[in-house]
């Protein structure tokens, strides 16, 4: 298989950075469809702007390029270890070129094996058919919405849509409850894929594997067609809007599946995916592994421009910060306001804010900005560069962020997704603010920085360093102010009496 090889890290590399048109096309309506000046349109013109950014610059769409999943199927007589690992090596030179961030980490020892290689990673399904083509399905999952991923046992009762029974109507109230869990964690508008039944871990699979169905498809079966239309109808009507800001959009996509299942058990498993839902396939000639056909793409088709706008039009109002930022600057914000950040930031994910705890930082983080960020970097020789570099969700940093704001000064922080009553309640008491970048924004976050300064903590990984980056014109919205006020909590308050009114539709 002369051609394999390149056929493998192409698809790879394409599956990272050009989204398939089907996806473009749920994202051009929900950026069509919402109200023009809100936050939630202000998210979705910088998500269109990151989408062309990636297919141009051949970067990432997000940096967190997830867990790689891969479905098989080969004809009879093909020898699948060979291509196992031939998959593992394309994953492996992916990564080195800077199209996959180095994710895989060994759950005993915490150490990040550098090359997305390790037990069990990557994910590879292997199925045979009478077909005389290979066929390779990838999907590429990111952290933060596979964390949204949830699974109910029927009969239950749900927050705010009360019992759900061992029917279609309890299942309708799971997956309602599924959009509404997410909020922008799972930078929002996502998908779900479902199975209703089978058991729980092959329950699971069959929810992510029907995210492998384009998003404009109609589902084969009528009555789980008529379910996808409702869901996704009634979904967008709890208004969690993109990033969870608040809109007319919650979800691009609704594709179930159901299995039998055991007597005693009745599960409704979710896959929760983004946004940046990055989903392609190819099919192989079985004796050369060239590819002879892209699948949910054309690519002698030219990719159409999403972005209307730079992205982020500047008004006059946003707000400049600069590190050191005073505690007067930072009372001086408000929910709403939009910042710019200019100068120094520093990345610190889930190893940073442990280490922390315990261990005093490398740097002086008096009146700094933490960015909740693990960035896919390449090195040239001693010079460090960003390949992508947008927010993670935050919401992992709850336990550690109030006190390491109270031991260090930090003024700011900048992720997703919103925090806590803990952080909250520090960010009032010391003077701190919270800033929501845009999730998924990778390349647009990426062009803002100008210079990489510096590293600390490289025996974390590179995702979980603590990175120095000196940014221009970072832009963010105040979503948790110093004052006690929190957009995420008053968004969930209100999609949740939203969601109260769909318990009986």
């Amino acid at each position: 298989m002369d051609f394999l090889a390149g056929s493998l890290v192409e698809l790879i590399t394409q599956t990272s950075v050009n989204l398939p048109p089907d996806v473009r096309a749920a994202m051009g309506q929900t950026l069509a469809a919402e109200t023009p000046n809100t936050q939630s349109a202000q998210a979705l013109n910088i998500i269109a702007a990151n989408i062309d950014m990636a297919a141009e610059d051949e970067g990432p769409i997000c940096q967190d390029t997830g867990m790689p999943t891969f479905l098989v199927h080969t004809p009879v007589g093909v020898n699948q270890i060979h291509l196992r690992k031939a998959i593992q090596t394309a994953v492996a030179e992916a990564t080195r070129r800077g199209k996959l961030r180095p994710n895989s980490v060994d759950s005993i020892t915490g150490k990040n094996s550098g090359d997305n290689l390790g037990h069990e990673t990557p994910v590879i399904h292997f199925e045979q058919w009478e077909e005389d083509d290979i066929e390779i399905k990838l999907l590429l999952k990111g952290g933060g919405c596979e964390n949204k991923n949830i699974q109910y046992s029927l009969p239950t009762t749900l927050d705010h849509l009360g019992k759900a029974g061992r029917d279609l109507e309890g299942v309708r109230k799971c997956l309602l409850h599924a959009v509404w869990q997410a909020q922008g964690q799972g930078c929002a508008p996502g998908a779900i894929g479902v199975c209703i039944g089978s058991d729980r871990a092959h329950g699971y699979w069959l929810a992510k594997e029907q995210l492998f169905r384009t998003l404009d498809d109609t589902n084969p079966d009528p009555v789980l067609a008529q379910l996808e239309v409702e869901v996704m109808e009634q979904a967008n009507h709890i208004s969690i809007g993109a990033m969870g800001f608040g809109g007319k959009a919650s979800l691009i996509g609704c594709k179930i599946v159901a299995a039998n299942r055991l007597p005693a058990s009745f599960f409704v498993s979710v896959a929760y995916d983004c946004w940046a839902f990055r989903r392609l396939g190819v099919r192989l000639d079985a004796s050369s592994g060239a590819i002879k056909q892209w699948l949910y793409r054309d690519p002698a088709r030219p990719v159409e421009k999403m972005a209307t706008s730079s992205g982020f039009p500047l008004t006059g109002r946003e707000v400049v910060l600069t590190a050191p930022i005073t505690e007067a600057q930072v009372r001086a914000l408000q929910v709403g306001d939009v910042v710019l950040i200019r100068g120094r930031v520093y990345t610190g994910r889930d190893a940073v804010h442990a280490h922390l705890m315990h261990t005093p930082p490398p740097v002086d983080l008096n009146g700094q900005i933490i960015y909740h960020c693990g960035p896919v970097m390449l090195k040239s020789g001693e010079t460090w560069s960003v390949k992508a570099a947008g927010p993670t969700t935050s919401s992992r940093e709850e336990p550690y962020q109030a006190t390491i704001i109270e031991k260090y000064g930090v003024r700011a922080v900048i992720g997703k997704g919103g925090m806590g009553p803990k952080t909250s309640a520090a960010l009032k008491q010391f003077g701190a603010v919270y800033l929501n970048g845009i999730g998924g924004a990778a390349q647009f976050y990426a062009r803002t920085v100008k210079r990489v300064a510096g590293v600390d903590l490289m025996e974390f990984g590179i995702p979980e360093a603590m990175w120095h980056l000196d940014v221009e014109d970072f832009a963010a919205i105040v979503t948790m102010d110093a004052h006690g006020n929190s957009l995420h909590k008053d968004v969930e308050e209100a999609t949740a009496k939203e969601l109260a009114a769909l318990a009986e539709a």
